[in-house]
């Protein structure tokens, strides 16, 4: 009993040191909004409705010890992803432990990545013409709805497996499959595959796939050499053998630029994702916060802070090697898309009856034509660039039909069906009609 007493009254005796708390930054009220996006890569106004968006996964039951607020948890992850840099330094810059901001950033990826489904979706029916419309503009690729590619995610070397995330460059990676928009929207992706694993296998692998292939999209989906030849997903001609390939592919090029545009933003937006020093399910947790995040600065307009000090995000610059298994249907596909719009009239069949309805009725003088005769002798003119009498023998019109358009001095021959459609598009004669009509088809979509 003696023992127990002594003990006791040895503890009694025993003194704690009385824990401090160091007095933790409030960025909101010291920072502008410009000073925000260049630490934090989003706005007041943004970070609070992350923290709205949030809460219910964030939120701790008590006070106890101090927690951090979710307001609080957010801004520590914020400031991990958008430098990349060590625990230590961010826990120095926001008054919290090491531990702490390596607790954080695990529950804020999670709680983020779980919302991927919500914040990440394929157009819809009512989301596939703006789509389309879109890449028209930005590269006349018809009947496109998203860009697709890979794109690597450095890890550090994990301890188990090492060697299936070794990419074809021999570093360790996460090799993640992105689908966008041409407004940059990520619209679908894959985070959980090695840097070993070719892109066309991920592809194959992913649930996208299996949905396209049973349920064919109303468009096609863009892709590089590394992708095989789907009726819906389109890919570059390895060797252009004639002048609509070429500018087939060109076309192809300008649209697809799209996603690598992405895979820079992205990567220079969240500077972590240049290198993550994790193990792989954690890499992917974080990766799959940086998407939802990315869409939401997307679609609320954020800007992307010109920070010359963020570092340069690293491209991949060669592609994997080609994949050559494609299907018979995806040839005849893309041999179409070439036959309708690069080698006739360079609008396809769907881009020339929504031009026949924008034309209007055509009211003129002499022989009455259908509008469908005059809008494909008008294009027929525009892409070639032949003499009129040639477009007119092409199209089975007689030269003698006069040209009766008023304040036109062209050739009295075909040039009346190019002048009546130039002057319903921009009232104007034939000897700019190919002008006019090159500026009007940068309006129009498949």
């Amino acid at each position: 009993m003696a023992g127990v007493v002594h003990r006791h009254h040895h503890f009694a005796r025993r003194g704690y040191r009385q824990r401090v708390y160091v007095e933790r930054t409030k960025p909101l009220e010291q920072y502008t909004t410009e000073e925000l996006y260049a630490r934090f890569r989003f706005g007041k106004a943004d970070i609070e409705h992350l923290v709205n968006l949030l809460r219910p996964k964030l939120q701790h039951r008590t006070q106890r010890s101090h927690g951090l607020s979710v307001e609080d948890q957010i801004l520590i992850a914020l400031r991990f992803y958008a430098c990349g840099t060590f625990y230590q330094v961010v826990g120095d810059y926001m008054g919290v432990a090491k531990s702490a901001v390596c607790d954080v950033v695990k529950d804020v990826s999670i709680a983020l990545a779980s919302l991927v489904n919500e914040c990440v979706s394929f157009p819809k029916d009512n989301q596939i013409a703006q789509a389309k419309r879109s890449f028209f503009l930005l590269g006349n690729m018809p009947n496109t709805i998203g860009a697709i590619d890979c794109t690597h995610v450095h890890i550090q070397a994990p301890r188990e497996n090492e060697w299936e995330f070794v990419n074809r460059k021999g570093r360790h990676s996460i090799n993640v499959q992105l689908v966008c928009d041409a407004d940059l929207i990520i619209t679908n992706c894959v985070v959980k595959w090695p840097g070993s694993v070719h892109d066309a296998r991920i592809l194959r692998e992913s649930a996208l796939y299996r949905d396209l292939q049973t349920n064919r999209p109303d468009g096609i989906i863009l892709g590089d050499s590394a992708y095989p030849l789907l009726p819906w997903l389109m890919t570059p001609f390895l060797t252009a053998n004639t002048p609509a390939q070429a500018r087939f592919n060109t076309a192809l090029c300008r649209a697809r630029c799209a996603i690598e545009r992405l895979n820079g933003v992205l990567k220079r937006r969240f500077a972590c994702l240049n290198y993550l020093r994790a193990e792989p399910q954690k890499a992917c947790n974080i990766t799959l916060a940086c998407i939802v995040l990315h869409n939401i600065a997307t679609k609320r307009n954020v800007p992307l802070c010109a920070d010359n000090d963020a570092p340069e995000p690293l491209g991949d610059p060669d592609q994997p090697p080609a994949f050559c298994q494609n299907e018979q249907t995806g040839c005849a596909t893309r041999d179409a898309i070439i036959r309708s719009l690069y080698e006739r009239y360079r609008f396809s069949s769907e881009d020339i009856r929504y031009l026949i309805v924008l034309v209007g009725p055509y009211e003129g003088n002499a022989t009455k034509r259908s509008r469908a005769q005059c809008v494909c002798v008008s294009l027929r003119f525009v892409a070639t660039g032949t003499y009129l009498h040639t477009v007119g023998d092409a199209e089975h019109i007689s030269k003698k039909v006069p040209c009766d358009t008023q304040g036109c001095s062209c050739p009295k021959y075909t040039a009346k069906y190019v002048c009546g459609v130039s002057q319903l598009f921009a009232n104007t004669n034939c000897q700019v009609a190919s002008y006019q009509l090159a500026g009007k088809r940068k309006h129009l979509y498949m």
